[in-house]
């Protein structure tokens, strides 16, 4: 997928499913949204009030079902116990497929990356994810914080969130961009 045109900024889709991990949602969505991107939360559930792991209630942007097949520049798999939904959701499987193949971006964190494993867009690329699925991901470079393999990037976990988000800054929006955003919350 080519990228955005300079007049319109990169478009980051999220499913949102409860039980997301709070972190892997809040730092990447942050600073992709200080850099300009368009972050858009699509909710698998009924209602746009999602509640994540801790109690943590984010209010979704639209249903998934309300944003079809459109493309997007980003296609963003948060973690946490919402994965289990993730993994089910055949919608979300086929749009993992179709980003692949439009060549753009994915992003996957903690045990998201099993998501892109049941779509099938895993197999001979690096990555990490978090050690709870190292058993299914035996490939994983877990000692990784985050890995980028061409227009796939994964990370480990929550306390790897801030750093998965600016690598997602420098890649999907523009290296300057990441170091701007770095520099302004002096991370």
């Amino acid at each position: 997928m080519p990228p955005a045109s300079p007049a319109l900024p990169p478009k980051v889709l999220l499913p949102l499913a409860a039980g997301f991990e709070e972190l892997e949602v809040v730092a990447p969505v942050d600073v992709l949204r200080r850099a300009g991107a368009e972050v858009i939360l699509a909710a698998l559930e009924s209602t746009l009030e999602v509640r994540g792991r801790n109690g943590l209630t984010l209010v979704a942007d639209l249903r998934w079902d309300e944003w079809g097949a459109q493309p997007c520049d980003c296609l963003l798999l948060p973690g946490g116990p919402a994965v289990a939904a993730l993994r089910r959701h055949a919608a979300l499987r086929a749009q993992v497929r179709a980003q692949d193949a439009a060549g753009g971006w994915l992003a996957a964190i903690c045990a998201a990356p099993t998501v892109l494993l049941e779509a099938g867009v895993l197999r001979g690329r690096r990555h990490t994810a978090h050690p709870s699925v190292a058993a299914e991901l035996s490939r994983a470079e877990l000692g990784e914080a985050v890995v980028v393999d061409g227009r796939l990037i994964t990370s480990r976990g929550a306390g790897t969130a801030l750093a998965f988000g600016l690598e997602l800054v420098a890649r999907v929006v523009s290296p300057a961009q990441a170091l701007a955003v770095r520099t302004a919350i002096a991370a």
